[in-house]
């Protein structure tokens, strides 16, 4: 089986079911049921053989959540091409970077992103040509017989966020998105019946397979927006339809002030509030909790390996934990020598099963230095990811990326911990900790923080040596307006050393 026979089963069960409910060409709402979904999708890839794409060829996605990026994806794994979505917050360089590294034939994208475009200079000269979705009906053909699209083929070719260096292309199959999909649908307990509420890129995994593909091979109803507008999704929240909310922690820290603001909101009708992409506070957690009633579920993956872990659906969600396993993951805590270590202890995470993929794009060193055979052969990915896991419960705790890692005076410190304290103290409304070089003890922790009150560093400093150890208190604190995220959400602390006061 592939991708599109997956999603392709609920047209078969409801065809006149509203698959996908999005805003139009013309700014109204649009609703596509699955038999018009996938008809469109079946046309469009029939248009796109006639053009010449085959089995295997790149097309890159520069183009906003729309209608016509869901028709369009359907269209291209249809025929075994491979998908290349592009964040739409990348610039020229970045741009230049994924075209030269991949070399796509097609760019699929819309007039608005023409501009941006147009400054990429000769990496784009792969281009054969460029699909605009604002009027794409001379690419659409009678249906066609598509080629044999088998499991092990390419679907995607996701580049990771590149928060420390240049992204990597990761080569994700049919098969290891069949397995994220296969988890989550029995793990959250996916109904047909379910719609989800969607704010989250379709360029990126969070919104493209934990919520576009769960939800379609469900036979559910996304309610996509193109856009993140808060007021418009406290309003859709409010107005009962959604089951279904995935979200990174920064939205719920802005959706936990405007419902402060509404005042209350009936969420009754919500059946899962769902947290990734970046570690949720615990604060965030109890505060969501304690205003609303309903309880967020924290999950944890990656771009290279889909989902790994969740809280669970049915069982208690414990702030600050990503769970356990997902089906079909398997999971180790290990050592510098790559030995286990036991629960309780602190290690690299590392993970198998097969949602992970195989390989980066044109990087095999890259891959081999991210992969690590145990000795009953089993070949495990190296998340990068620090961790320990609960002895009682099981449940698995994230503390912060490897590179991240702070090393005082031969402690290990790691920044979440203190993170999450600082964000306690009032009027700290975010924190973000990091190494700086010191002659004495190696590295010593220093605090960004964005406030929304006047914070006296020498009282903070005070209640920071009354919560943690001395070697943990952060040796300056820094106000700055924002701390510096990507698309989803995602930390960059590299670009936090230098940083001026706010």
């Amino acid at each position: 089986m592939n991708v599109h026979d997956l999603l392709a089963i609920p047209q078969g069960r409801n065809p006149g079911k509203v698959a996908l409910r999005a805003a139009g060409q013309d700014g109204d709402p649009l609703d596509l049921t699955y038999a018009e979904l996938h008809a469109r999708a079946r046309r469009l890839a029939a248009g796109l053989q006639k053009w010449g794409l085959a089995k295997g060829d790149r097309v890159a996605f520069f183009v906003s959540s729309r209608a016509e990026f869901v028709i369009a994806y359907l269209a291209v794994i249809r025929i075994g091409a491979v998908v290349v979505p592009i964040n739409l917050r990348y610039r020229r360089l970045e741009i230049g970077h994924i075209l030269a590294d991949c070399a796509p034939r097609l760019l699929i994208s819309e007039g608005e992103q023409m501009a941006v475009l147009a400054e990429v200079g000769k990496e784009a000269d792969c281009l054969e040509a460029t699909l605009l979705v604002d009027d794409w009906d001379d690419w659409f053909a009678e249906e066609a017989t598509p080629p044999v699209v088998e499991g092990n083929d390419t679907a995607l070719i996701v580049y990771t966020s590149g928060t420390t260096g240049r992204s990597k292309g990761a080569v994700i199959s049919h098969n290891n998105l069949l397995a994220t999909i296969s988890g989550l649908l029995s793990a959250w307990a996916w109904e047909q019946d379910d719609r989800l509420l969607l704010c989250l890129p379709l360029f990126h995994v969070h919104g493209l397979v934990v919520g576009l593909h769960c939800a379609l091979a469900a036979g559910a109803t996304v309610l996509l927006h193109s856009r993140f507008s808060l007021s418009d999704i406290v309003d859709d929240l409010a107005g009962g339809e959604p089951t279904l909310f995935f979200a990174v922690p920064t939205i719920y820290v802005r959706l936990i002030d405007e419902l402060a603001q509404r005042g209350a909101v009936n969420l009754d009708h919500m059946r899962l509030f769902c947290s990734g992409s970046a570690p949720l506070a615990a604060e965030t957690h109890q505060e969501f909790e304690r205003l609303t009633g309903q309880i967020i579920l924290e999950r944890y993956g990656m771009t290279e390996t889909g989902m790994n872990l969740s809280n669970p659906y049915a069982g208690p969600r414990i702030p600050g934990t990503v769970g356990t396993p997902l089906p079909g993951v398997f999971m180790r805590i290990v050592d510098e020598a790559m030995q286990d270590l036991q629960p309780g202890q602190e290690g690299m995470l590392l993970v198998r099963g097969s949602n992970v993929f195989s390989a980066y794009w044109n990087a095999p060193e890259k891959t081999a230095q991210s992969f690590v055979h145990d000795a009953q052969g089993e070949c495990w990915f190296i998340t990068g990811d620090l961790a320990r896991q609960d002895g009682e419960s099981g449940y698995v705790t994230l503390l912060g990326r490897s590179h991240e890692l702070i090393i005082s005076g031969g402690f290990n410190i790691y920044p979440r911990e203190i993170e999450e304290m600082l964000v306690t103290y009032e009027g700290v409304d975010e924190a973000a900790v990091i190494g700086l070089a010191d002659p004495e003890w190696g590295e010593v922790p220093i605090a960004y923080l964005v406030c929304s009150a006047s914070v006296d560093a020498r009282a903070l400093g005070a209640y920071c040596r009354g919560q943690l150890a001395s070697f943990k208190v952060p040796r300056e604190f820094h106000t700055i307006g924002e701390l510096p995220r990507n698309a989803m959400g995602k930390l960059q602390k590299h670009l936090l050393k230098g940083a001026s006061d706010a």
